[in-house]
This record gives structure tokens, sequence and C-alpha cells, in this order.
């Protein structure tokens, strides 16, 4: 059993859970469920920078990568140093995240915020726009093609951008539909945790110009950014890279700063 089936098989067993303690109708009725969402696909596309941030306290590749850090700062920080949008991860045992962290970060800023998680069920989608989230994430590795058909078209539903993920040619062709709006390449393969960004570059020409292009995992240079332009990609999804500093805020700034200057 490989980490990402370990994931997936726990993260079964926690919506259960979820789901005997807090019936859809309850998330329904949240506050948040009823706010005017931000479309991330919308502001990459008018973005000279194309950052989306994350907040990651540790990874089952990292370990711990920052525990000391609140979520409010982070975000704060983030829409300071002038992202495009923030990923909130909310898996708890692998990744170190709630949903509560995304809304703290709902709370502190007024940027499309992603909930990234390892979804598997529609309920999670209804809990996402629920703690205030504007994208969801589905990860064409541990989803079939209707899965991802009924969970994309839900989110569309709920006015909620959806970013599916790929790793391979086999999964970009599997995914592909309408009811997408962006496609996400993780130069990360989720089976070894070894990176690469030629994943990225190799999928390019494949992924229809009607999908903004994001290159996730593994970006931690400027260089590597203005290469993947080239290739097209409007996203670029950084977490490590900024979390491992004492002030991932200052660093996102720096580092935009960089990106526009060249």
């Amino acid at each position: 059993m490989n980490i990402l089936d370990k994931i997936v098989a726990d993260k079964r067993n926690e919506v259960a859970l979820r789901k005997s303690l807090i019936p859809t109708n309850q998330l329904e009725a949240s506050i948040l469920f009823h706010r005017e969402t931000y479309s991330l696909s919308n502001a990459l596309k008018n973005s000279t920078s194309g950052i989306i941030a994350e907040h990651k306290r540790r990874s089952p590749s990292k370990s711990v990568i920052n525990q000391n850090l609140n979520v409010q700062d982070v975000a704060s920080g983030y829409e300071a140093a002038g992202v495009c949008g923030m990923s909130v991860l909310t898996d708890g045992k692998y990744f170190g995240g709630a949903l509560d962290d995304l809304l703290l970060a709902r709370a502190s800023l007024k940027l499309p915020l992603l909930r990234k998680e390892f979804i598997i069920d529609p309920y999670q989608i209804i809990e996402a726009k629920a703690y205030g989230a504007d994208v969801i994430l589905l990860i064409a590795a541990i989803l079939s093609r209707s899965e991802i058909k009924e969970f994309s078209e839900l989110a569309k539903s709920l006015n909620l951008d959806v970013l599916l993920e790929v790793h391979n040619e086999e999964e970009l062709h599997k995914s592909i539909m309408p009811s997408l709006d962006m496609l996400g390449v993780n130069n990360r393969n989720l089976k070894t945790f070894e990176v690469s960004l030629d994943t990225s570059k190799q999928l390019s020409s494949i992924i229809p110009d009607d999908f903004v292009k994001v290159s996730e995992s593994g970006i931690s240079s400027v260089r590597a950014i203005k290469e993947l332009q080239t290739y097209g990609y409007k996203g670029f999804l950084i977490g490590e890279n900024f979390m491992k500093t004492d002030n991932p805020g200052q660093s996102a700034k720096a580092f935009i700063n960089q990106l526009e200057q060249k």
C-alpha cells in the first residue's frame, strides 16, 4: 500500500465519521455557505505572477515544515504580498491541517481560497463551501471519471472553481471535461514523492487551452516559473518554499517582487 492509498483509506473513515456528526443540511445552513465566491481561475488569467501560496504545517515527505505560525498571520501576509489565491491544507492526520484553518483564513483575507484536501465524497464539497472555500481540488489519481464529473458538477452548482490535479497523461485523458476550470500538474510523484518539473513541461501541450494551467509542487525559484510560463502555465502552487521560513508572507512578497522585476 503506497502513501496515497493509505491516506484515502483513512479519509473514507474520517468522512464517514464527520457525516454522522454534522448532517449536510447543517452545513448548508452556515453563513459562509451563502457568500459570493471569488474565482481563482479568473484571478490567474489576469495575473502577472500567478502565485497560489499554501498554508501547510507538515507533509508525509518532509514531516514538520512549520508548526509555529498561526493561520491568520500567514493569510494576511500572503494577501499583502499580492498572491492570486491561498491554498489551505485541511487534512489532519498527514498534513497537520484542519477545517478551522480554512475558517481562519477566510476571516483574514479577501482572495480565492482553495481547500486542499483528498476529496472522495460529495459531502466534502458541501463542507468546503460551508467553511469559506472558493475552490476545490480534485485528484485524478484517486477518482474515477464518473466521480470527477459528479464532484466537479456539484462544485460548479455551488459556484466553486474546480482545480483538477493530474500526474501523467493517462490521468489527464481520463479527466478532461467542461466542468473543470483549471488543470493542475503535480510535479511530485505521489507514490515515490520524487519531484520533477519535466512532468509539467511534458503534459503542457496536451492540456486544452480552455483550461487555466497550474503547476504544483517543487517550484522554488523564479527561474522555474519563468520557464514554465513559456509552456503556457498561468498558476504556480507554492507551499514549502514559503512555509519553511519564519515569515511566509514576507518570503512570498520578496519572491513575487523578484518575479515581476525580471
